[in-house]
This record gives C-alpha cells, structure tokens and sequence, in this order.
C-alpha cells in the first residue's frame, strides 16, 4: 500500500499528515502541527512519530514565482517545449534575471480567451533556494519538492465545469483559480498569517500560543451577538490582515473575465471562528466556504476541523502519490539516486541471502538466488549481472551526456537570444539607412528635374529672337508678318499676307530651304483672299 508523507513547512510551523493508498482509496493515517526551533529536529520527530522511514517525503516549495504564456495550440510536442523556454528567456532577459539560476516546470491548459491558443502555466525557483530547503532538513532527503499554489487543488471537491477560487491562507497568501477541474491562474499576495501570528507572538512571547489564540478568536457577525472582551482581544491583531485579504479577493473576482461560483477558504488564518461568514458578507452573492479535504467523512473521534487546519499538508502528501499535475516536482536528484531508483534489490533477511533482485526501469531480469545455485542459475546470474554492469555504465554515461548536452544548449540558448538581440539592431541600422537614401534619392530626383527644367528654359529662351532675325532677313519684300506666337515648346504659328499668292509660296519655300523651320514640320493654310491681301497661316517646329 503506497505511502506519503507531506509537509508543509513555514516560518516555526510545520504542518504534516501521512497519506495512505489502498486502489482508489485514500486515507490520512496521521497528521498534526509543530512549532519548532531546530527545522531538521522537528522533521525527525515527525517521521519517528509517523513511522515514515521508508516512504516518500514530499515538502512544499519556497519563493516560487508564477508566469503565464501563451501559445498557439497547433504546435507539438517539442516545438511547444522551445517556444516556451524562448518565451522565458526572453522574460528573464527583459527582467535581467539569470535564467541558469532558475529551476522551471509548466502546465498547459486550454485558454478562454483564444481556443486557437493554450495558456502556460509556467513556475519558477531559484536553484539555491531549493538546495538550502534540502539543506535545512539535516539528513533527511525529500522525494519531492511541490508547489503549493497548485497541489492545494487535490484537497478540493471540484465539480466537473465548475470555476472555483481556492483562498489558502498560510504564511502568504495564494489565490488559486480552477475551471473546470484544471488550474487556470495562481496568485499570491505578499500578506497572510506571518502577518498575524507575528504580531501575537511579540506579545505573547510564544508562537504556538498565538496560534491557540486565533483558534479561538472569534469574528462579530451581522447578527450583532457580542463576544466576552477576553474572547476577542487580539481581533485588533488578526481582523486588518483578514480585511486586506478579503478585499484583494473581492477585487480579483470582480475584475476576472472568470465567473467565478464559489470560494473555498483553508490555511492556518481559516481557523479563526466566523471565517467563513466573514469572507460570506465581502462577496454576496458568491458562496463561501472553508475547504475540507473530499476524501474523508466527518466521525466522532477526529473533528473535521482538525483535519482542515493541515490541508496544505495533505495536498502535499497527494501531490507525492501522484495526484495533480504531473511533471510538478522540482527535487533535482543526483546520478547515484537515479541509479538507485534503476533497480531495486530485495529480500534479504537474517540468513543474509538476496531473495529477489528486480530492474525496474526494463523489468527483464527478475530471479531467484538459493545458497546452492545449479549451473544453469550461475550462468543466469552471470548474465544479469553483466548485462546490469553494461546498463548502469551506459545510464551513468547517458546521464553525463545529457547533463553536458543541456548545458551546451543552455549556452547556445544565452547566444541565440544576444545573436537575435544584436540582429536586430542591425536590421534598425539598415532600416534607418535605408529611409535616408530613399530621402537622398527623392531630392536628387528634385535637383535634377529642376536643373533640365532651367536648361530647357535657357535654351529656348534666345530661340524666339534667333526665329525672328532669320524670318527678317529672308522674308520677301512683297511679305508682310501680322503676328508671330510660340504655341508650345518649339512650334510656333505664323501668320502672314501679301497682295500676292506667289510671294506667300517663296515665303514659305525660303523658310523650308533656309532651315529657319524643321522642313517636315511645316504646315501652310490656303490662302484666303480678303480685301486686297491673300492671307496664310503657316506653322511648324523650331530647330
């Protein structure tokens, strides 16, 4: 029957309960809280008291911090896997954060807002700040490191469609929102019992007594009974956290795009009396209830009360028994413990002999070893020990491999994005250039035109004299010139008379010889007789 042990540990408090599975049955075989000084002795104890020295010890996770992506959900596999690290690192680039020094997991679920696209549910821990929790536990090695915002989901009873916030108030604060059975968004705000119990604790000199004193703290509720003064006296200490908090959850839901229809209430500011009537008269018409863990059924020998003071705890424990969302654990394990968990070796007693020795990872070689062995059983044995030889060598060097291979990938992924940084700052440079020619190119084009157009001018602007002089001097004497006009560009109309049709024609012949007009230009009117002058009209193109 598996087993784990779930603790959820925070500033001089830890909270624990064993879980046990038997098929679908799940049960708490012992649970509690303890104040402690020394972390690594209090761990101790509780593992003698539970009788927990062989099963999984699984802890919550410290500082965690909670991002969101959002990717096309067209993408497989891998390509979603590079898209998401290319998304982080371009966050922890912006942020100026250290990407190496950070330990990340995801989850994927489906976005409201696009169904074209799935939203990340990416987090994120500092690597040192895992190594000092399993330092602090002096010895005592856990199988898991859990994020709290979204193991505290197994506790709950959700409903299939149904969108829920989960208020757990331990020492901080984590808003956890699920739709339909999923962890869709978590948020944690930087107040929650440290808050109170703190401030208590100053006065009392004693954490566990300020503990007891809000157990028995009670809240005033709108039916205006009043409690005795020596009942309530540290409500001064406790009701501003509770206000703030409440008012931060009545904010989120407002301003969500989720409906949300109901709030559950757990950690360790859930045992204030009235908590539940209190967040009940901030949110209306939302129902409000404190968060009982959906496994267990409420009997005369344990109250139910107890059980909810440790719910982060077994969520914890449920989380280690693979309840969840896989893939959450942030334990880094070390190459002997993953040969270790290879392969698993049994049976060995009083009479010092290995009843059965069993590979988990291929599950081929699985025999019996007697102290009198037949040939056929030497042989075997030989067999497996050298092909278990061959694969712990080939797993260790597989493991070196992958190590090294993500470190070179780590370093080819810190150059990618300054390679793409710097390229695209040289595809601004270029861009700018670019505009700058366009510019230089459009006035060059300005400056030219305006240069033909004063040289046309120029060259046309002595043509009209020169036309005139040679007109002048060839025109017959019999000739007379009543208007000369420049049409357009070099064509000019010419109109001229004379008392003779035969003097027009040598006008007209002279100006074709003589090249004063372009000869295959020239165009002449007939003569038209008026009064005692022939009159024509003559054009043509200037040379």
């Amino acid at each position: 029957m598996p087993s784990s042990l779930g603790l959820y540990i925070e500033n001089n408090i830890i909270k624990y309960a064993k879980v046990s599975k038997e098929r679908d049955n799940l049960k708490v075989e012992s649970f509690g809280i303890k104040f402690y000084d020394n972390l690594g002795e209090a761990i101790r104890q509780i593992v003698s008291e539970t009788y927990s020295y062989k099963i999984p010890i699984n802890i919550n996770l410290a500082e965690e911090t909670y991002n969101y992506f959002y990717m096309f959900s067209l993408l497989n596999r891998k390509d979603l896997k590079k898209a998401i690290g290319t998304e982080f690192d371009s966050y922890c680039v912006e942020k100026g954060i250290n990407r190496n020094a950070l330990e990340t997991r995801y989850a994927l679920v489906n976005c409201l807002e696009d169904k074209e696209k799935v939203k990340v549910v990416h987090i994120s821990s500092n690597k040192n700040s895992i190594s000092t929790i399993e330092q602090q536990l002096e010895g005592t090695k856990p199988s898991g490191i859990f994020p709290l915002g979204t193991s505290i989901a197994n506790v709950a009873d959700i409903k299939s469609k149904e969108n829920i916030m989960i208020v757990n108030m331990e020492e901080k604060t984590t808003l956890t929102t699920i739709v339909d059975q999923k962890v869709y968004n978590v948020e944690i705000l930087d107040l929650g019992a440290k808050d109170v119990l703190s401030e208590i604790a100053t006065k009392e000199n004693s954490y566990s007594k300020a503990y007891e004193i809000c157990k028995n703290s009670t809240i005033y509720t709108m039916d205006g009974k009043e409690l005795q003064e020596d009942e309530n006296q540290y409500l001064d200490n406790i009701m501003p956290t509770l206000y703030k908090i409440v008012t931060n959850v009545k904010e989120k839901i407002e301003n969500n795009t989720i409906d949300i229809s109901k709030v559950y209430i757990t950690g360790t500011l859930c045992v204030v009396n009235n908590i539940d009537l209190y967040f009940q008269e901030y949110l209306g018409k939302i129902k409000c209830e404190i968060m009982k863990p959906y496994f267990i059924k409420d009997t005369l020998k344990i109250s139910m009360k107890d059980y909810i003071e440790v719910n982060s705890a077994i969520a914890i424990a449920l989380q280690g028994l693979d309840y969840g969302i896989k893939g959450m654990n942030f334990k880094q394990t070390t190459l002997t413990e993953n040969l270790t968990n290879a392969f698993k070796i049994e049976g060995t007693g009083k009479d010092k002999r290995i009843k059965d020795v069993t590979v988990d990872f291929s599950k081929i070689f699985k025999f019996d070893i007697h102290e009198k062995m037949t040939a056929t059983e030497r042989w075997m044995l030989r067999i497996a020990t050298g092909i278990l030889t061959f694969v712990l060598i080939y797993s260790a060097f597989s493991i070196y491999l992958k190590t090294e291979i993500g470190k070179k990938e780590k370093e080819v992924a810190e150059v990618k994005i300054d390679t793409n940084l710097q390229l695209k700052l040289v595809d601004d440079d270029i861009n700018a250039v670019k505009t700058k020619t366009n510019k230089y190119i459009q006035l060059s084009d300005n400056l030219e035109n305006i240069s033909e157009q004063i040289m046309e001018n120029n060259k046309n602007k002595n043509n009209i004299p020169t036309l005139l002089t040679k007109i002048m001097f060839a025109m017959p004497q019999e000739v007379q010139i009543t208007s000369i006009e420049n049409t357009t560009g070099k064509h000019v109309v010419i109109n001229a008379q004379s008392k003779r049709y035969d003097q027009l024609g040598i006008f007209k012949v002279t100006l074709r010889e003589k090249g004063i007009l372009l000869p295959n230009t020239i165009v002449s009117s007939t003569g038209e007789k008026t009064g005692d002058y022939v009159k024509v009209v003559i054009e043509g193109d200037m040379p």
